[in-house]
């Protein structure tokens, strides 16, 4: 089946598990009696609960039952709240964090040769993908009233509060895209052409107007495609600010989880469509900017230095950069660990030992279920979501705005809310429904699998894109003279040429899966179907250990083993196809 049949097979998958399940649900905001009607949308762009002076003059709001008992326990929402206002400055602040401590990581890579070099860099995206539930554990773990920084600071008479406040969300943020931001610039940091960046030197250019003449603008569109995703995904923040923001902090998303969770489907829907206007938006622009990313051929890749070596503002930098990674990366992870390994302030094996309890019992959730499960559902998204990518890249990496229209509607799993997807599969797929007088349905470990590959795809494509939009035409014409027919030519010539971004896009979409958890809480309705982030919210949530974090922490520490042990496998076994 050449790249036009599987485009075709792609578009069928995604109508069936995620535009009509999606579409269902966002059918309610522009429904009412069973009548089409744009009263719903209206009714929310109109209320200044959502949009402030914007929509007129303010009034009182009911609060969630689902909000005003979780979260951090704040029953009050914060004053003159304006939702899509305040999310989008969340937003704003989580993507300003994730430049500021991106960029220097992304230098200090591209610039400087050192032993694990290579460890790191593939390390660096493990934060990314790491479950935003664990990423939560791990920051209330370390700034919490109780956690190791207030520990560190109790020995010199200090005490710090930034537990459930926008700082620690902002830095749970960050901590979450940062990575992002330093591997897209690597990336395209590996493809300047040296030979330009010499010749600006020879000419009388310094070291700082060779970058801003030669370097910047090759890396520019990159950046800029970074920032937007980042963005849309600090916009689309659920776990995170659910977890250590509560109600105080709630923003759209977190909003529309707790209306569905209350049954109230034409108020989220509407919330939805909103959203992901919005979002749509955005990726079609970041689309425009990835795809200036890849234009670019080096001849000659700029060398690096070696990081040891004298003193220098770079060096310097390097070295600041580590201490920051320190605290904002390790600092959380080491603190999750440590506390999975104490009881009562005393070093204990209690935690793990009452894991252990759960895997003998006859209920509860059981450890190794959940990780077999999480492993699973990964490898089955990962074979639906690379061909998918794939298929998708090639048929809209030629220019033209319908094409970069298509790529932006095909990227929609990035602008949609998890949670409207899982509760579209729900309703549809998992419930059922009926074709020419016949009931289909699908149990709920297959609609697991497809909302995981319906999220991991984008992640494909955008590896995959970059790489296509570099290959040669007149390579793929010979082989075309020669007699390969577009199939042939395709595995023969091309495919080889992007197989770097292909496995990347498949550590990426893995990844994604083992940690996905918006669709997932909605999709897990038994004990035989959930994954490792679902166990970590029931452990957290468990009533008999109440607000104690051993074992949440003991989960979580499983969890970042395998994610962080999967994700580095993938990325070697990648390593063969670049070398």
């Amino acid at each position: 089946m050449g790249a036009r049949g599987a485009f075709l097979a792609t578009c069928v998958v995604l109508l069936v598990v995620f535009y009509y399940p999606v579409g269902t649900v966002l059918a309610a905001a522009v429904t009412s009696g069973g009548h089409l009607s744009i009263a719903p949308l209206w009714a929310t762009l109109t209320d200044p609960f959502y949009f402030g002076a914007l929509a007129g003059a303010s009034r009182t709001r009911r609060v969630p039952r689902t909000l005003s008992s979780g979260g951090s326990g704040r029953v009050s929402p914060r004053s003159e709240p304006v939702l899509f206002g305040f999310t989008a400055y969340l937003a704003v602040l989580g993507t300003g964090g994730a430049v500021l401590v991106g960029l220097p990581g992304a230098y200090v890579l591209a610039r400087y040769e050192f032993r694990g070099r290579e460890t790191i860099r593939s390390l660096t995206v493990v934060p990314f993908v790491l479950p935003a539930i664990m990423v939560a554990v791990g920051f209330t773990a370390m700034f919490g009233t109780h956690g190791a920084l207030n520990d560190l600071l109790g020995v010199v008479g200090l005490h710090l509060t930034v537990a459930f406040d926008l700082p620690l969300v902002v830095a749970a943020l960050t901590f979450y895209n940062a990575p992002l931001v330093t591997r897209f610039v690597v990336a395209a940091a590996d493809t300047v052409d040296a030979r330009a960046v010499e010749t600006a030197r020879t000419l009388g250019a310094p070291r700082w107007r060779a970058f801003l003449d030669v370097v910047a603008p090759q890396l520019l569109p990159t950046f800029l495609a970074a920032v937007l995703l980042v963005f849309v995904f600090d916009f689309m923040a659920f776990p995170i600010v659910l977890a250590l923001g509560g109600l105080q902090l709630a923003t759209v998303e977190v909003w529309i989880y707790s209306l569905v969770s209350n049954l109230d489907l034409t108020e989220a829907a509407s919330l939805a469509v909103l959203e992901a206007a919005i979002t749509l938006t955005l990726t079609y622009v970041y689309l425009r900017y990835e795809r200036g990313g890849g234009a670019g051929t080096a001849s000659a890749t700029v060398e690096r230095v070696p990081l040891v070596g004298p003193p220098s503002a770079g060096r310097l930098l390097a070295a600041a950069y580590a201490l920051v990674a320190l605290v904002l990366y390790v600092g959380p992870l080491a603190s999750m660990i440590a506390e999975s390994l104490t009881r009562a302030g005393s070093l204990s094996t209690a935690n793990y030992a009452f894991l252990l309890a759960q895997q003998l019992g006859s209920g509860g959730t059981r450890p190794t279920v959940a990780v077999s499960n999480s492993l699973v559902f990964a490898v089955g998204a990962v074979a639906i979501a690379v061909p998918m990518g794939v298929s998708v890249a090639v048929v809209t990496s030629d220019k033209g705005r319908l094409r970069r229209l298509a790529g932006a509607l095909l990227m929609a799993p990035l602008a949609v809310s998890g949670v409207v997807t899982g509760i579209g599969l729900l309703q549809g797929l998992v419930f059922g429904v009926d074709v020419l007088g016949y009931h289909l349905s699908v149990t709920g470990p297959v609609a697991i699998v497809a909302a995981h590959a319906v999220a991991g795809y984008p992640f494909v494509v955008r590896n995959v894109a970059p790489l296509l939009a570099r290959v040669e035409g007149d390579l793929v014409a010979a082989a075309r003279t020669l007699g390969a027919g577009p199939a042939r030519a395709f595995r023969d010539v091309t495919l080889p040429l992007v197989a770097p971004g292909v496995v990347a896009g498949a550590a990426f979409a893995f990844a994604v899966s083992v940690g996905e958890f918006n669709a997932t809480i909605v999709l897990a309705r038994d004990g035989a179907t959930y994954t490792m982030p679902i166990a970590l919210e029931r452990y957290l949530s468990n009533p008999s250990i109440g607000p104690y974090l051993g074992p949440a922490a003991a989960m979580g520490t499983v969890l970042l083993v395998v994610t962080a042990a999967s994700f580095v496998v993938v990325e070697r076994l990648g390593g063969r196809w670049e070398g």
